[in-house]
């Protein structure tokens, strides 16, 4: 896959080795909530937000990453070229629809994160967070796609230099995945499945929440669709891997794989067939009225 030199996305925030933290959440922080709590009856959030504020007001560089490896330098460029790309190929789609894309912030981070959403770890995988329209990585995840997911990147040439991580356009297409719910984020589509998820039972907010998912890939399809158009960014193998990557992450093919037992009621992503086919879509056709899985048969 073919990334190097084209624009690097602005909207990347890098919290990865920034100082004293854990998840975002200062170490002295914590120290001084713990005491007002358990010394003076102090309601600890309440002091933690407040010793937050001081200290930032005091050094607001503290914040700022460390210096960043040749590694993930690298990462955090790959990234961010990959979301410029999403930027670039939204903004004519909802122009079209008469409306402005307002593309989301990425968060690359290692271990613990504060979300919008609360608290998250790295195994909890790449997440999109509505409540803040951030997408959050750890991209140690990209060396666990091929390490513990089999997600290889031999299929394809890669201009990326690590070569212990899934290929280059394996984690395109997962950046492409999470980009895609902040798309049903902002057309409205995700309040409507939670809405309906919290009036039906749990085997159809489940079903509801695997068309999610599915709509997520065929938006991923869409953005490679135009990419290609706009760039010339594929190589051979490429497609291939991305095939192979939804083919690892379907539900059938992990609960498989971990328990020897499949069980379709607990489905919330789909299939590994399900997840190539609407990725598939997106990609042949660049059509976003094409990739509506909630009125199609899946």
């Amino acid at each position: 896959m073919r990334w190097k030199g084209r624009r690097v996305s602005s909207n990347v925030e890098d919290r990865r080795g920034s100082g004293a933290k854990v998840g975002g959440i200062s170490i002295i922080g914590l120290v001084v909530a713990f005491v007002a709590w358990k010394f003076f009856g102090v309601d600890p959030q309440q002091a933690y937000q407040a010793t937050q504020q001081i200290t930032a007001a005091q050094n607001p560089s503290s914040n700022a990453p460390q210096q960043l490896t040749a590694d993930q330098k690298e990462a955090s460029d790959f990234v961010g070229t990959i979301l410029a790309d999403t930027e670039d190929t939204w903004t004519p789609i909802f122009k079209q629809l008469g409306q402005t894309y307002v593309p989301p912030k990425l968060v690359l981070f290692n271990g613990i994160v504060q979300s919008g959403c609360g608290t998250a770890q790295s195994a909890m995988g790449p997440f999109y967070c509505p409540t803040d329209q951030k997408v959050y990585i750890d991209t140690s995840f990209f060396k666990d796609m091929r390490e513990q997911m089999g997600i290889s990147g031999e299929q394809n040439q890669t201009e990326l230099s690590r070569q212990d991580q899934a290929g280059d356009f394996a984690q395109a297409y997962v950046v492409a995945h999470e980009v895609g719910h902040h798309i049903q984020n902002l057309l409205g589509i995700s309040s409507q499945v939670q809405q309906a998820q919290a009036q039906g039972s749990r085997a159809q907010a489940n079903q509801l929440s695997v068309r999610l998912e599915l709509q997520a890939d065929c938006f991923a399809g869409i953005w490679a669709n135009h990419n290609q158009q706009r760039t010339q960014f594929l190589e051979a193998g490429d497609i291939e891997e991305a095939m192979d990557a939804a083919q690892k992450i379907g539900d059938d093919y992990l609960q498989k794989r971990s328990t020897g037992q499949v069980v379709p009621d607990s489905f919330t992503h789909g299939t590994s067939q399900q997840r190539m086919h609407w990725f598939e879509v997106g990609l042949k056709s660049g059509d976003l009225n094409q990739c509506d899985t909630f009125k199609a048969s899946i």
